[in-house]
């Protein structure tokens, strides 16, 4: 039997099960909240690795790999600032928010947590966050598209656009139809095959060496994929590397207080209590995954050397020395569902990205301007086709890549985190936000990160730094010069603050009855 019939059969059968994951959470989604936010029922295990599949993409098996594999180890300050960032939003995001949104008007979307935190009657709030999510997210999803065709390439020597609208196409059927659920217990899935999938790639292929002990020594003076001479700088951490560089790869750790598709998890979780067990599954996940990336990228060095008959399919990012090297060290049917994990990554993340715009669409946009109440079952419908929507834009961008997948990521990261970062932290933790500053923070955010990628400024200091420090400052002064905000906002403020810590001293605490009776004591 060919290799590629070995391939087919693993990801017919992955596939298949992905749109069964999709058809069971059909079956249990019976209205608009169920579909966008899972009726908040979330347990801290699925919320974890949702939240860390989504988060990943196909970054962590072809992106990093390949920035590891071309740059060396000073590439690791990126994983390095990730794992800071994720485990400080498990720590003070997740629980707070989680409070906070049932306090504030039980809101089931960032955007609609910023204008009922701020009691922003005129929605300018909601709809710029709206805005900004379905303009920075059309990229991420570009990304995944783009990941997908590349996927098809490396794997099946097959068309880019024919793999781009396979896993499209199968990506929109599962979260069109199941929704958050979908979305959520797909990622559980996919997780754990990226997790295994980046232990046993790289342990087999530094078994397959003729001295395993090469990968610490190997690319420092012997050629290998872009470096004709070796790389002596492969393992210092900061030789070559400006400090300029450096703050910026760990400034990718302050973008996830911005992510909508992670931090809506934190709103589906059954109670702020859950965030801790929550921390500890995605964390865990999180740094063992992100060793096992680093560990392909130092054994593809030697690897790809040592045969080489073996030609890595992306010669320019080499993003694809994953699944270069998975083909050729297991049988074809091994090969082929380790390889499903890269489809898992993709899939992860552009299902869950699909979903917030959706959401925010629907939630945030068509509900504020529509001349009457929709009903559950008009909401619902549109939901859906704002997935195919979304899907549909984001692959027209990806029929021509003119981007690494890094790059497109690195663009929407640091969008997402100048915009939204600050003003999330503040919405938790600073009384005196008032809605001037929350705009003028977001506004300011997402500018100057855009402005200074399309200058060429990236290359500088990624522009997470300039952006998240600009939103910040931007926020705050404007929010000192305007009138405080007024006494309904602080006193629920105080409300929030309170059910948060009460969940936080007392894990036996009943949330939604203590919500229920913060919620409508005085202050």
């Amino acid at each position: 039997m060919q290799e590629s019939t070995w391939f087919i059969i693993a990801i017919v059968l992955y596939l298949g099960v992905m749109l069964g994951i999709g058809l069971w959470s059909y079956r249990k989604t019976d209205g608009y909240e169920d579909f966008s936010l899972g009726n908040r029922g979330l347990p801290p295990f699925v919320a974890a690795l949702s939240a860390g599949a989504s988060d990943m993409s196909g970054w962590l098996l072809m992106g990093l790999p390949g920035a590891l594999f071309v740059v060396g180890l000073a590439e690791a300050w990126i994983a390095i600032g990730l794992t800071i960032g994720a485990w400080a939003n498990w720590k003070w995001v997740a629980p707070r928010l989680r409070s906070y949104s049932e306090i504030a008007g039980n809101s089931i979307t960032i955007p609609s947590f910023f204008e009922n935190r701020l009691k922003d009657k005129s929605h300018a709030l909601r709809i710029v966050a709206a805005v900004i999510i379905i303009f920075f997210f059309t990229f991420y999803v570009a990304s995944g598209m783009v990941s997908g065709g590349r996927y098809f390439e490396a794997t099946f020597e097959g068309n880019y656009m024919t793999g781009m609208l396979i896993v499209a196409g199968v990506t929109i059927l599962y979260t069109f139809f199941g929704g958050f659920l979908a979305v959520s217990y797909t990622d559980v899935v996919q997780g754990m095959l990226m997790f295994f999938a980046l232990i046993i790639v790289p342990t087999m292929a530094i078994i397959s060496l003729d001295n395993p002990m090469d990968i610490f020594s190997f690319p420092l003076d012997n050629a290998y994929g872009p470096h004709p001479d070796g790389n002596p700088t492969f393992f210092n951490l900061i030789a070559g590397v400006s400090f300029a560089a450096i703050v910026g790869n760990l400034a990718w750790g302050l973008g996830y207080f911005g992510q909508p598709h992670v931090i809506v998890r934190f709103l589906a979780l059954r109670s702020p209590k859950d965030a801790r067990m929550g921390r500890f599954w995605g964390i865990s996940w999180m740094v063992l995954s992100m060793i096992g990336a680093v560990f392909v990228a130092m054994a593809a060095t030697a690897f790809f050397a040592q045969n080489p008959d073996i030609t890595i399919t992306d010669q320019e990012n080499f993003e694809t020395i994953f699944l270069d090297m998975t083909r050729i060290l297991f049988h074809p049917l091994l090969a082929g569902i380790i390889l499903t994990a890269v489809l898992a990554a993709i899939m992860s993340t552009m299902s869950s990205q699909m979903l917030v715009v959706s959401s925010s669409l629907i939630e945030d946009l068509y509900r504020i301007f529509a001349r009457k109440a929709p009903s559950e079952r008009a909401l619902l419908l549109l939901s859906r086709f704002a997935v195919l929507g979304v899907a549909i834009l984001a692959l027209l961008m990806s029929i021509n890549p003119n981007d690494s997948i890094l790059g497109l990521v690195a663009f929407a990261w640091a969008g997402f985190g100048s915009a939204f970062g600050p003003l999330v932290l503040t919405s938790l933790y600073w009384k005196r936000l008032t809605t001037a500053g929350a705009l003028a923070g977001m506004i300011t955010g997402a500018v100057v990160s855009t402005v200074w990628n399309l200058t060429g400024l990236g290359d500088v200091i990624y522009e997470m730094v300039p952006g998240f420090l600009s939103a910040l400052v931007a926020l705050v002064v404007v929010s000192l010069m305007t009138k405080e905000p007024e006494e309904a906002v602080r006193i629920e403020f105080d409300k929030a603050r309170r059910l948060s810590n009460a969940a936080s001293v007392d894990e036996d605490v009943d949330f939604h009855t203590e919500a229920q009776r913060i919620g409508t004591a005085e202050a």
